[in-house]
């Protein structure tokens, strides 16, 4: 360090200490002669390393990856370390829950009520077979699963999660069947209620209008509306105003 002191006034020092410019606050300094032509007495020099990064089947978002010792070396200091954290990527179609898969997909209501086959393109380029079983009916919402074909669980590569698959049902818009269709799908499946309202039943009933609606849509007039009411000053209220200066 370098002491320096400076008169302020009659009477009046200062006294400063700072790091000295020659040895920048090491203690020491190094002839020219004797400076190395490489890191010109700094004692490091700047080198590029590749580093390889191993990622084993398995792994999960947020894993670390440690390089120990691989980081900036100073002297008279513990080298640290290098650390990757591994970012998992979405999918467009497959998501992962720990070491299992979940896959959506859409049927027809044709291929819903009498039978279905697909072909599902894995992760791992395979392709898998998917079809259901003879006269099996499948509902909106509901799941299958594929046992040990999810992900790999890391360090144990040939043990595997599931594969849960997702069924939707597409139905035909409003006006795509025809009366004869209507009455021909009546036919075929099961029996409406049978129940009938009597005339007194009806008289004493409110009729309704249904409409189409946009929930999503729906939702955002509604926080519309509940930010202009805060925002409108109820009944005898008073704006703030500032005061004049």
């Amino acid at each position: 360090m370098k002491v320096s002191i400076r008169q302020l006034g009659p009477g009046m020092i200062q006294q400063m200490q700072h790091a000295c410019p020659d040895c920048k606050g090491s203690g020491e300094t190094i002839n020219e002669k004797d400076k190395c032509s490489q890191c010109k007495g700094e004692k490091v020099v700047q080198e590029k390393k590749i580093l390889e990064v191993f990622v084993e089947k398995g792994m999960k978002h947020g894993r670390k990856i440690t390089f120990a010792g691989e980081a900036d070396e100073a002297p008279d200091t513990v080298t640290g370390d290098i650390v990757f954290v591994l970012q998992e990527k979405e999918h467009p179609k497959f998501k992962r829950k720990g070491d299992d898969l979940f896959y959506e997909h859409t049927l027809s209501l044709t291929e819903a009520l009498c039978g279905y086959q697909f072909i599902l393109a894995h992760l791992d380029s395979r392709q898998l077979l998917i079809k259901s079983r003879p006269l099996e009916i499948v509902k909106p919402g509901q799941f299958k699963v594929i046992s040990d074909e999810g992900m790999p669980i890391h360090q144990r590569p040939f043990m595997k999660g599931n594969l849960y698959i997702s069924f939707s049902v597409e139905f035909p818009e409003s006006g795509a069947l025809s009366v004869e269709q209507c009455k021909a799908l009546e036919a075929i499946l099961p029996p409406k209620p049978s129940r009938e309202m009597t005339d007194m039943e009806l008289d004493e009933c409110e009729e309704t209008i249904l409409q189409d609606v946009n929930m999503e849509e729906e939702m955002k007039r509604k926080r519309h509306e509940a930010y202009e009411e805060e925002d409108t000053p109820g009944p005898g209220a008073s704006r703030v105003q500032c005061a004049q200066q």
